[in-house]
Protein backbone atom coordinates (compact mmCIF):
# COMPACT_ATOMS: atom_id res chain seq x y z
CA UNK A 1 0.00 0.00 0.00
CA UNK A 2 1.33 3.43 -0.93
CA UNK A 3 1.52 6.09 1.75
CA UNK A 4 -0.86 8.97 1.29
CA UNK A 5 2.05 11.27 2.15
CA UNK A 6 3.95 9.89 -0.83
CA UNK A 7 0.93 10.31 -3.10
CA UNK A 8 0.74 13.99 -2.16
CA UNK A 9 4.47 14.53 -2.57
CA UNK A 10 7.10 15.51 -0.02
CA UNK A 11 6.05 17.63 2.91
CA UNK A 12 7.64 21.07 2.71
CA UNK A 13 10.15 21.83 5.46
CA UNK A 14 8.67 25.28 6.06
CA UNK A 15 5.32 23.64 6.75
CA UNK A 16 6.92 21.35 9.35
CA UNK A 17 8.62 24.31 11.00
CA UNK A 18 5.34 26.23 11.03
CA UNK A 19 3.53 23.23 12.52
CA UNK A 20 6.17 22.82 15.23
CA UNK A 21 5.95 26.53 16.06
CA UNK A 22 2.16 26.29 16.35
CA UNK A 23 2.46 23.28 18.66
CA UNK A 24 5.03 25.12 20.78
CA UNK A 25 2.74 28.15 20.89
CA UNK A 26 -0.24 26.04 21.95
CA UNK A 27 1.84 24.33 24.61
CA UNK A 28 3.08 27.70 25.88
CA UNK A 29 -0.48 29.06 25.94
CA UNK A 30 -1.76 26.02 27.85
CA UNK A 31 1.09 26.43 30.33
CA UNK A 32 0.31 30.13 30.77
CA UNK A 33 -3.38 29.39 31.38
CA UNK A 34 -2.51 26.80 34.02
CA UNK A 35 -0.10 29.27 35.60
CA UNK A 36 -2.71 32.04 35.82
CA UNK A 37 -5.36 29.61 37.11
CA UNK A 38 -3.01 28.87 39.98
CA UNK A 39 -1.48 32.28 40.63
CA UNK A 40 -4.61 34.44 40.64
CA UNK A 41 -6.29 32.50 43.49
CA UNK A 42 -2.97 32.62 45.38
CA UNK A 43 -2.78 36.43 45.10
CA UNK A 44 -6.44 37.36 45.25
CA UNK A 45 -8.30 34.38 46.71
CA UNK A 46 -9.38 33.76 50.27
CA UNK A 47 -7.44 31.62 52.73
CA UNK A 48 -3.75 30.76 52.90
CA UNK A 49 -1.48 30.27 49.91
CA UNK A 50 2.29 29.98 49.54
CA UNK A 51 2.43 33.78 49.52
CA UNK A 52 1.04 33.86 53.06
CA UNK A 53 4.28 32.29 54.20
CA UNK A 54 6.89 34.08 52.10
CA UNK A 55 5.98 37.74 52.45
CA UNK A 56 7.07 38.49 56.00
CA UNK A 57 8.41 42.03 56.41
CA UNK A 58 12.24 41.79 56.17
CA UNK A 59 14.09 42.92 59.28
CA UNK A 60 17.31 42.31 61.17
CA UNK A 61 17.17 40.11 64.27
CA UNK A 62 18.78 42.30 66.90
CA UNK A 63 19.47 39.21 69.04
CA UNK A 64 21.82 37.37 66.67
CA UNK A 65 25.47 36.95 67.65
CA UNK A 66 28.07 38.05 65.15
CA UNK A 67 30.74 35.37 65.68
CA UNK A 68 28.82 32.68 67.53
CA UNK A 69 25.87 30.48 66.62
CA UNK A 70 22.71 31.66 68.29
CA UNK A 71 19.48 33.09 66.97
CA UNK A 72 19.25 33.33 63.17
CA UNK A 73 20.05 36.63 61.47
CA UNK A 74 16.43 37.47 60.60
CA UNK A 75 13.61 36.85 63.11
CA UNK A 76 11.20 34.79 60.92
CA UNK A 77 8.70 35.03 63.79
CA UNK A 78 5.73 35.48 61.48
CA UNK A 79 6.85 32.35 59.67
CA UNK A 80 7.08 30.54 63.00
CA UNK A 81 3.38 31.42 63.47
CA UNK A 82 2.38 30.10 60.04
CA UNK A 83 -1.33 29.25 60.06
CA UNK A 84 -0.95 26.10 57.99
CA UNK A 85 -1.60 23.69 56.46
CA UNK A 86 0.68 21.16 58.18
CA UNK A 87 1.28 17.44 57.89
CA UNK A 88 0.73 15.01 60.77
CA UNK A 89 4.23 15.65 62.13
CA UNK A 90 3.72 19.40 62.28
CA UNK A 91 5.78 20.13 59.18
CA UNK A 92 4.41 23.08 57.17
CA UNK A 93 2.97 22.54 53.71
CA UNK A 94 2.62 25.38 51.23
CA UNK A 95 -0.60 25.55 49.23
CA UNK A 96 0.34 26.55 45.69
CA UNK A 97 -3.28 26.21 44.54
CA UNK A 98 -4.25 24.81 41.16
CA UNK A 99 -2.67 21.57 39.97
CA UNK A 100 0.28 21.89 42.37
CA UNK A 101 -1.78 21.99 45.56
CA UNK A 102 -0.02 21.38 48.87
CA UNK A 103 3.71 20.72 48.75
CA UNK A 104 6.73 20.33 51.01
CA UNK A 105 9.12 23.20 50.27
CA UNK A 106 12.51 22.63 51.96
CA UNK A 107 13.27 26.36 52.04
CA UNK A 108 9.99 27.20 53.77
CA UNK A 109 10.40 24.29 56.18
CA UNK A 110 13.90 25.45 57.15
CA UNK A 111 12.73 29.05 57.65
CA UNK A 112 9.81 27.84 59.76
CA UNK A 113 12.31 25.90 61.88
CA UNK A 114 14.65 28.88 62.25
CA UNK A 115 11.75 31.11 63.25
CA UNK A 116 10.71 28.66 65.95
CA UNK A 117 14.30 28.39 67.14
CA UNK A 118 14.47 32.17 67.51
CA UNK A 119 11.14 32.20 69.36
CA UNK A 120 12.30 29.39 71.65
CA UNK A 121 15.55 31.21 72.47
CA UNK A 122 13.53 34.24 73.54
CA UNK A 123 10.84 32.44 75.54
CA UNK A 124 12.21 29.08 76.63
CA UNK A 125 8.89 27.56 75.50
CA UNK A 126 9.44 23.82 75.00
CA UNK A 127 6.63 23.59 72.44
CA UNK A 128 8.58 25.95 70.19
CA UNK A 129 11.73 23.88 70.75
CA UNK A 130 9.82 20.76 69.72
CA UNK A 131 8.63 22.45 66.52
CA UNK A 132 12.20 23.41 65.71
CA UNK A 133 13.50 19.89 66.34
CA UNK A 134 10.65 18.38 64.29
CA UNK A 135 12.00 20.39 61.36
CA UNK A 136 15.56 19.23 62.06
CA UNK A 137 14.35 15.61 62.11
CA UNK A 138 12.48 16.14 58.83
CA UNK A 139 15.65 17.51 57.25
CA UNK A 140 17.63 14.47 58.39
CA UNK A 141 15.08 12.14 56.80
CA UNK A 142 14.51 14.15 53.62
CA UNK A 143 18.15 14.50 52.52
CA UNK A 144 18.53 12.28 49.45
CA UNK A 145 21.10 11.60 46.71
CA UNK A 146 20.73 13.32 43.37
CA UNK A 147 21.69 11.81 40.03
CA UNK A 148 25.37 12.60 40.70
CA UNK A 149 25.31 10.95 44.13
CA UNK A 150 25.44 14.21 46.09
CA UNK A 151 22.88 14.68 48.86
CA UNK A 152 20.26 17.40 48.53
CA UNK A 153 16.89 18.56 49.79
CA UNK A 154 14.78 18.25 46.67
CA UNK A 155 11.62 20.04 45.65
CA UNK A 156 9.28 17.34 44.36
CA UNK A 157 7.07 19.54 42.20
CA UNK A 158 7.54 21.42 38.94
CA UNK A 159 7.99 25.16 39.22
CA UNK A 160 7.30 27.97 36.74
CA UNK A 161 10.54 29.78 36.20
CA UNK A 162 11.56 31.10 32.77
CA UNK A 163 13.31 27.77 32.34
CA UNK A 164 10.75 25.45 33.91
CA UNK A 165 12.16 23.54 36.86
CA UNK A 166 11.22 19.88 36.59
CA UNK A 167 10.87 17.79 39.73
CA UNK A 168 13.00 16.89 41.51
CA UNK A 169 15.01 20.11 41.60
CA UNK A 170 17.56 21.38 44.09
CA UNK A 171 18.50 24.81 45.41
CA UNK A 172 21.53 26.27 47.15
CA UNK A 173 19.08 28.26 49.27
CA UNK A 174 17.39 25.10 50.56
CA UNK A 175 20.78 23.44 51.09
CA UNK A 176 22.15 26.36 53.05
CA UNK A 177 19.17 27.07 55.27
CA UNK A 178 18.79 23.37 56.01
CA UNK A 179 22.38 23.44 57.28
CA UNK A 180 21.59 26.51 59.41
CA UNK A 181 18.82 24.52 61.11
CA UNK A 182 20.89 21.39 61.65
CA UNK A 183 23.96 23.04 63.21
CA UNK A 184 21.69 24.81 65.69
CA UNK A 185 19.89 21.54 66.45
CA UNK A 186 23.28 19.96 67.11
CA UNK A 187 24.26 22.71 69.55
CA UNK A 188 20.86 22.60 71.25
CA UNK A 189 20.73 18.81 71.71
CA UNK A 190 24.30 17.57 71.34
CA UNK A 191 23.09 14.97 68.83
CA UNK A 192 25.80 14.00 66.36
CA UNK A 193 23.16 12.98 63.80
CA UNK A 194 22.33 16.61 63.08
CA UNK A 195 25.96 17.61 62.59
CA UNK A 196 26.69 14.54 60.46
CA UNK A 197 23.74 15.39 58.19
CA UNK A 198 24.88 19.00 57.93
CA UNK A 199 28.34 17.79 56.94
CA UNK A 200 26.95 15.65 54.12
CA UNK A 201 24.76 18.54 52.93
CA UNK A 202 27.69 20.95 52.99
CA UNK A 203 29.71 18.73 50.63
CA UNK A 204 27.11 19.45 47.92
CA UNK A 205 27.60 23.21 48.37
CA UNK A 206 31.27 22.77 47.47
CA UNK A 207 30.61 21.21 44.06
CA UNK A 208 29.77 22.84 40.74
CA UNK A 209 26.30 22.51 39.22
CA UNK A 210 27.65 20.48 36.31
CA UNK A 211 28.77 17.88 38.85
CA UNK A 212 25.47 17.86 40.73
CA UNK A 213 26.41 20.61 43.18
CA UNK A 214 25.21 24.14 43.85
CA UNK A 215 27.96 26.50 42.72
CA UNK A 216 28.69 28.10 39.38
CA UNK A 217 32.11 29.53 38.55
CA UNK A 218 31.84 32.34 36.00
CA UNK A 219 34.35 33.48 33.37
CA UNK A 220 35.96 35.80 35.93
CA UNK A 221 36.46 33.03 38.47
CA UNK A 222 33.71 34.34 40.75
CA UNK A 223 31.86 31.66 42.72
CA UNK A 224 28.06 31.83 42.75
CA UNK A 225 25.55 29.87 44.83
CA UNK A 226 22.50 29.27 42.66
CA UNK A 227 19.00 29.37 44.11
CA UNK A 228 17.66 27.92 40.84
CA UNK A 229 20.04 25.62 38.97
CA UNK A 230 19.38 26.60 35.34
CA UNK A 231 21.52 27.21 32.28
CA UNK A 232 22.58 29.91 31.76
CA UNK A 233 22.65 30.75 35.48
CA UNK A 234 20.61 33.73 36.71
CA UNK A 235 22.34 34.60 40.02
CA UNK A 236 19.28 35.48 42.12
CA UNK A 237 20.56 38.01 44.66
CA UNK A 238 18.47 37.25 47.76
CA UNK A 239 18.98 33.51 47.38
CA UNK A 240 22.71 33.95 46.93
CA UNK A 241 23.07 36.08 50.07
CA UNK A 242 20.91 33.77 52.19
CA UNK A 243 22.94 30.79 50.96
CA UNK A 244 26.18 32.41 52.14
CA UNK A 245 24.80 32.54 55.68
CA UNK A 246 24.48 28.75 55.80
CA UNK A 247 28.16 28.46 54.87
CA UNK A 248 29.01 30.99 57.58
CA UNK A 249 26.95 29.01 60.12
CA UNK A 250 28.68 25.76 59.15
CA UNK A 251 32.05 27.43 59.61
CA UNK A 252 31.04 28.72 63.06
CA UNK A 253 29.83 25.24 64.06
CA UNK A 254 32.78 23.25 62.75
CA UNK A 255 35.74 25.61 62.14
CA UNK A 256 35.97 23.87 58.75
CA UNK A 257 38.59 25.70 56.68
CA UNK A 258 36.85 24.84 53.40
CA UNK A 259 33.72 26.57 54.70
CA UNK A 260 35.70 29.66 55.67
CA UNK A 261 37.34 29.83 52.25
CA UNK A 262 34.02 29.35 50.47
CA UNK A 263 32.38 32.12 52.51
CA UNK A 264 35.29 34.47 51.74
CA UNK A 265 35.03 33.59 48.04
CA UNK A 266 31.30 34.30 47.95
CA UNK A 267 31.82 37.65 49.65
CA UNK A 268 34.38 38.47 46.95
CA UNK A 269 31.84 37.50 44.29
CA UNK A 270 29.22 39.78 45.82
CA UNK A 271 31.63 42.72 46.06
CA UNK A 272 32.73 42.24 42.44
CA UNK A 273 29.18 42.10 41.11
CA UNK A 274 26.93 44.11 43.41
CA UNK A 275 27.02 47.15 41.13
CA UNK A 276 25.40 45.04 38.38
CA UNK A 277 22.26 44.77 40.52
CA UNK A 278 21.94 48.57 40.80
CA UNK A 279 19.50 50.05 38.24
CA UNK A 280 20.14 53.61 39.39
CA UNK A 281 16.67 53.81 40.92
CA UNK A 282 16.00 50.25 42.20
CA UNK A 283 17.69 46.86 42.66
CA UNK A 284 17.55 43.86 40.35
CA UNK A 285 16.20 40.49 41.45
CA UNK A 286 18.68 38.55 39.31
CA UNK A 287 21.23 38.82 36.50
CA UNK A 288 19.35 36.83 33.88
CA UNK A 289 20.67 38.43 30.72
CA UNK A 290 17.18 39.17 29.36
CA UNK A 291 16.75 42.28 27.20
CA UNK A 292 14.46 43.74 29.85
CA UNK A 293 16.13 43.15 33.20
CA UNK A 294 14.24 41.49 36.05
CA UNK A 295 13.74 44.19 38.63
CA UNK A 296 13.03 43.30 42.26
CA UNK A 297 9.53 43.59 43.68
CA UNK A 298 9.13 46.01 46.63
CA UNK A 299 9.34 43.02 49.00
CA UNK A 300 12.59 41.71 47.52
CA UNK A 301 14.08 45.21 47.32
CA UNK A 302 13.49 45.61 51.08
CA UNK A 303 14.92 42.12 51.60
CA UNK A 304 18.10 43.06 49.71
CA UNK A 305 18.55 46.10 51.96
CA UNK A 306 18.12 44.01 55.11
CA UNK A 307 20.47 41.28 53.89
CA UNK A 308 23.19 43.78 52.96
CA UNK A 309 22.94 45.46 56.36
CA UNK A 310 23.42 42.09 58.03
CA UNK A 311 26.42 41.31 55.80
CA UNK A 312 27.85 44.72 56.69
CA UNK A 313 27.61 43.77 60.36
CA UNK A 314 28.99 40.24 59.84
CA UNK A 315 31.96 41.19 57.68
CA UNK A 316 32.59 44.86 58.48
CA UNK A 317 32.82 45.56 54.75
CA UNK A 318 31.69 49.11 54.04
CA UNK A 319 30.61 48.31 50.47
CA UNK A 320 27.63 46.33 51.76
CA UNK A 321 26.62 49.19 54.02
CA UNK A 322 26.98 51.63 51.13
CA UNK A 323 24.58 49.73 48.88
CA UNK A 324 22.14 49.10 51.72
CA UNK A 325 21.93 52.86 52.34
CA UNK A 326 21.77 53.67 48.63
CA UNK A 327 18.96 51.20 47.94
CA UNK A 328 17.13 52.38 51.04
CA UNK A 329 17.15 55.89 49.57
CA UNK A 330 15.61 54.47 46.38
CA UNK A 331 12.83 52.93 48.45
CA UNK A 332 12.14 56.26 50.17
CA UNK A 333 11.24 57.84 46.81
CA UNK A 334 7.60 57.43 45.77
CA UNK A 335 8.64 58.12 42.16
CA UNK A 336 11.14 55.27 42.27
CA UNK A 337 8.63 52.91 43.87
CA UNK A 338 6.04 53.64 41.18
CA UNK A 339 8.61 53.36 38.39
CA UNK A 340 9.75 50.01 39.74
CA UNK A 341 6.15 48.77 39.90
CA UNK A 342 5.49 49.70 36.27
CA UNK A 343 8.80 48.18 35.15
CA UNK A 344 8.09 44.97 37.06
CA UNK A 345 4.59 44.69 35.56
CA UNK A 346 5.91 45.00 32.01
CA UNK A 347 8.59 42.40 32.72
CA UNK A 348 6.00 39.97 34.06
CA UNK A 349 3.84 40.36 30.96
CA UNK A 350 6.77 39.75 28.63
CA UNK A 351 8.54 36.90 30.40
CA UNK A 352 6.01 35.13 32.69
Amino acid sequence: MTSCYLQKGPVRRDFLVELAEKQDSMGWLAGRLNYYRRIFPAYFGLGNSQLTFWHEYPEINSNYLRHKLGEYYMPFLQKANYLGPYDREGIPLLDYRGSLGRQYNPIAIAQFGLGNFNAFCRSGNTELRNKFLAVADWLVGALEPNEKGLHVWNHHFDWEYRTKLRAPWQSALAQSQGISVLVRAHIETGSKVYLATARVAFETLKEQTCDGGMIHVDENGDIWLEEYVVSPPTHILNGFIWATWGIYDYWLATADEAARQLFVATMRTLKNNLAKYDMGFWSLYELSGTKLKMIASPFYHRLHITQLRILHELTGDELFGHYAAKWDSYHDSSFNRNAALVYKSVFKLLYY
